[in-house]
């Protein structure tokens, strides 16, 4: 009997010698079908992806519905499934009865499921409590792993750190009343106070962070309502630290398994590099405590975020050691440890799941966990069968089974990018490598290329959804990274194995795997750097939608370009100029920077962030914001690879929490703070930093004057300190070289280093944050000759109202810059502020309205450009 056309391009690769003709009975599988040819499949089988479908839109809709409604449509789809016999047999088909039947059934069985998950919101005491703020007593099960806040910019200062843990309130009571029994699932909040010297991420600083799921604590809090609706919590427990947790029930034995085998791993990475021992345990068993803030943005800008969490990736890798890999999933042939073994194929079975298990207990029987283990039984089934035409059906019951367990999942974005990753790996993937295969690409790199782009192509719009942006680099980012994540999970997963038992070899097995964790690392790290990495998109669902057809637009223009290598070529180039932006390409194109620009005034919401030009590629940065991605953004597009100093006027946030932006990437000669080092956790901050790239770290004094290039520059502000043996009775002014009678700064905005600057004619005041206690004390300096009459001045605070008249009048710019954040809480820049700058005769701008603003001039020309 001849065999039929195989679509998917097999019989080419077995002509050709890519694969074997035929293929080989796996170790004791005893069936006939291993020495035949692979499967001819019909169309793909869709009868269970509506009623998975079905239940999915109904769980999401049901959950805060009534209990009214939720009767009724239980009710409802039952009897509507006691109708369908009734139908006469010449106008409804026997199969799509029973396909209705069974769709119903799911809606019902849906809708039940969601109205239990819903109703444990409002059963009990906890939700009412929660509505009066009360304070309790309560005993609660955690239900996560404790992780701690990442560090927020507000205003000037940095968000207290609290440590997160999902749990379940099992107990309560209030000041005075009876305790009451009951199960609700709350957010508890922890606030501890944190070293100044904390690492991100640095676990086992405090007691919280050790605790395992499963574990029980009575804590006395406070009750809040849940600050989004929608959510699995019913309130928000907020917990005060007072010398660590008290527990009332110890965790579980496979928690306690879990919990040393992860502590293990983490043992195993100690002495590896920053990166690697921060990224290992996130690969492994999704273990992020140690993944600083930097490196998460460079994954998200990249699209690796996936990388950093449990998927079912990980899963399939551990499946294929069993099973061979998966470009031999459509043949019986075996390739792994299994047949190796002799084991049979239903003892590879068995071992999977056991392995599956195992997978579950060690990365947390959480729902992600439980989602990604789903998602790779999909993967397992194609492994094992070779049959492309049971993968949908095994998705779709997949996908089914998973939202009647846990109805929360219904809403939840990651189980949608799982559920569509999945499902286009399964149907575009192997179409368009099979296209890219009959245009001469390699059947491997084909292969490759053709998942990355499919899951690309319909992930990118729920990602935008989610992040308002569109990578330009995430497809040939997760190509290279491909390569990298089997080995380092392979080799992460043996050495958190041996860990309990042999920590020499673990350690061996990590360093090992740090070469391709490392790799990893540096790929999300390059591809966020290049200047057109991502582009900026609307973060709704219509955006989601205009992305979508941009992306169908853009694979109807491929399969044409396809059959043209030129245009296909020309079109490669165009993107590469477009992601890496060649300055002097980009400086024609866009006009931005413009040619001879002096200082910049970086857009970086509401703090500071200024460049000024020291020569081709090289500026002096003072201040860095509140956001590295912006600061490193705005230096990317100035082409500023070199910097000789940073100066950072004070240590609010808003001026130094964007200090890693400025240095990734760049050679920087050393950092100038100023001498009052309030607040204490962000000064360390920054000599943290400084220490571990190690750069200088200078205090800055007036008086001082330096020079590169054609830029020079006079520190005014603030004075030197007395001599730390002096007596505290001397006068300042006793001392050479310090200024007469100077207040005592009455914070960090006062003790702002304040400079005045000289670049190509122009003379520029950057004033900080000096508030008018220390202006009017400036006013009054030595320097304040020197002061009259700038070209420019960098307005002090923002805009603040808080300015003195004398200063201002006598400084007289030509021009005023404000730096400000658009519709900020503070009211920056004060109308007073900005009309007495132009009573003055100034022109005033401000980057809430106007952008990034580039001053350009020389000789006494003055003119400004915006981005």
């Amino acid at each position: 009997m001849r065999s039929l056309p195989d679509p998917s391009g097999r019989q080419d690769e077995a002509a050709s010698g890519l694969r074997p003709a035929r293929s080989s009975v796996h170790a004791s599988s005893g069936t006939r079908l291993g020495t035949a040819r692979p499967r001819q499949e019909g169309p793909t089988d869709l009868r269970l992806v509506p009623p998975a479908l079905a239940a999915w839109g109904t769980a999401a809709l049901v959950l805060d519905a009534a209990p009214e409604w939720v009767l009724g449509i239980v009710i409802g789809c039952l009897a509507a499934v006691g109708l369908l016999p009734l139908a006469r047999r010449h106008r409804v088909a026997s199969w799509p009865r029973a396909s209705a039947a069974a769709l119903l059934l799911c809606v019902a069985a849906a809708a039940a499921s969601a109205g239990l998950h819903g109703a444990d919101l409002r059963r009990g005491p906890v939700p009412g409590l929660a509505r009066e703020y009360a304070t309790v007593t309560a005993e609660v099960e955690l239900t996560s792993d404790p992780r701690l806040t990442r560090p927020q910019v507000r205003g000037d200062h940095i968000a207290p750190t609290a440590v997160l843990v999902d749990a379940e309130v099992r107990r309560v009571q209030e000041a005075g009343g009876t305790a009451v029994t009951t199960r609700t699932p709350v957010l508890m909040i922890v606030d501890v106070e944190a070293p100044p010297g904390r690492a991100a991420g640095g676990r086992g600083r405090s007691p919280w962070l050790g605790l395992l799921p499963s574990t029980r604590l009575r804590v006395g809090a406070r009750l809040a309502p849940a600050m989004t609706g929608g959510g699995r919590v019913a309130a928000v427990l907020r917990v005060r630290d007072q010398g660590g947790p008290e527990v009332v029930g110890e965790p579980s034995a496979p928690q306690r398994l879990a919990g040393r085998l992860r502590a293990g791993l983490r043992e195993a990475t100690d002495g590896l590099p920053a990166d690697a021992r921060a990224l290992l345990p996130g690969l492994v068993v999704g273990d992020t405590s140690r993944i600083t803030p930097e490196l998460e943005e460079a994954f998200k800008e990249t699209d690796l975020t996936h990388t950093l969490a449990v998927s079912g990736a990980n899963f399939t890798i551990l499946l294929a050691l069993l099973l061979g890999p998966p470009g031999l999933a459509q043949h019986v042939e075996r390739r792994g440890l299994a047949p190796r073994l002799g084991i049979s194929l239903r003892g590879t079975a068995v071992l999977g799941g056991a392995l599956s298990l195992g997978f579950v207990v060690v990365c947390r029987p959480e729902p992600s966990v439980v989602r990604a283990a789903a998602c790779g039984a999909v993967a397992l089934l194609a492994l094992a069968t070779g049959r492309r035409r049971s993968m949908i059906p095994a998705l779709a019951t997949a996908v089914l089974l998973l939202v009647l367990y846990d109805p929360w999942l219904a809403r939840s974005y990651g189980f949608l990018l799982s559920v569509v990753a999945t499902g286009a790996l399964l149907t575009l993937a192997p179409r368009w490598s099979a296209g890219l295969r009959r245009r001469g690409v390699p059947p491997r790199a084909a292969e490759a290329l053709g998942a990355a782009a499919a899951a690309q192509a319909l992930c990118a719009p729920i990602v935008a959804v989610l992040s308002a942006r569109v990578s330009l680099v995430a497809v040939p980012c997760n190509l290279l990274a491909e390569f990298a994540i089997a080995p380092a999970t392979v080799l992460g997963f043996a050495a958190l194995a041996t860990a309990p038992v042999a920590m020499p070899v673990a350690k061996a097995l990590a360093w090992c795997a740090h070469w391709p964790a490392a790799w990893i690392a540096r790929i999300a790290r390059t591809g966020a750097a290049l200047p057109g990495g991502g582009v900026d998109w609307p973060g709704s669902w219509t955006g989601a939608v205009l992305l979508l057809a941009v992306t169908l637009v853009v694979v109807l223009v491929g399969r044409r370009l396809l059959g043209h290598p030129w245009w296909c070529g020309v079109c490669g180039v165009l993107l590469v100029v477009v992601v890496v932006q060649p300055p002097p390409l980009t400086r024609v194109v866009t006009g931005w920077p413009p040619p001879g620009w002096r200082l910049v005034m970086c857009d970086v919401g509401q703090g500071d962030a200024l460049v000024l030009a020291a020569g081709e590629g090289t500026g002096v940065v003072v201040d860095a914001g509140p956001d590295p991605r912006l600061v490193d953004r705005c230096l990317r597009e100035l082409g500023i690879s070199r910097i000789p100093l940073v100066v950072l006027t004070h240590f609010h946030a808003d001026h130094v929490a964007g200090l890693p932006g400025v240095l990734r990437g760049r050679v920087v000669g050393a950092i100038e703070t100023t001498g009052f080092e309030e607040p204490a956790d962000q000064a360390a901050f920054v000599r943290r930093l400084a220490a571990e790239r190690r750069i200088p770290v200078t205090r800055a004094a007036a008086g001082e004057r330096r020079r590169t290039g054609e830029l020079s520059w006079q520190v005014v502000w603030p004075p030197p300190s007395p001599p730390p043996d002096s007596s505290p009775g001397t006068p300042p002014g006793a001392f050479p070289g310090v200024l007469p009678a100077h207040p005592a700064p009455e914070g960090p905005n006062d003790a702002s280093v304040a400079m005045l600057v000289r670049s190509a004619g122009l003379r520029l005041l950057l004033l900080g944050d000096l508030e008018p206690p220390a202006q009017r004390a400036l006013a009054r300096s030595p320097a304040a000759e020197a002061l009259e009459g700038v070209d420019v001045l960098k307005v002090a605070h923002h805009g603040s109202a808080y300015q003195d008249p004398g200063l201002m009048g006598r400084v007289a710019p030509r021009l005023a810059l404000i730096s400000c954040g658009e519709d900020n809480s503070y009211g920056h820049p004060a109308p007073g502020t900005v009309a007495a700058l132009r009573a003055g005769g100034a022109a005033v701008l401000r980057t809430d309205r106007d952008g990034a603003l580039a001053v350009v001039g020389g000789g006494g020309e003055l003119s400004v450009a915006r981005d």
